[in-house]
């Protein structure tokens, strides 16, 4: 089964603002949030950890060809 995660769950595990999760999501960087209720919405918790750790591998990358990371 998948484990859903609320707002306020998911700004204590992703530290970007509101604003900033809402913009991501309409430009398609982050997870969708879906309705559950007219009222509630919520985001598949292994979709967003998946694209937390997308986003470390991603900066753990040379930023420059031949660029060493130590």
């Amino acid at each position: 089964g998948k484990t859903l995660i609320n707002r306020k769950q998911l700004l204590q595990i992703v530290p970007l603002s509101e604003r900033t999760i809402l913009d991501m999501e309409k430009r398609g960087e982050f997870p969708r949030r879906f309705a559950i209720t007219t009222r509630l919405v919520a985001w598949d918790l292994q979709e967003v950890e998946q694209w937390m750790a997308e986003r470390k591998a991603a900066a753990l990358l040379p930023t420059a060809p031949g660029l060493l990371v130590a």
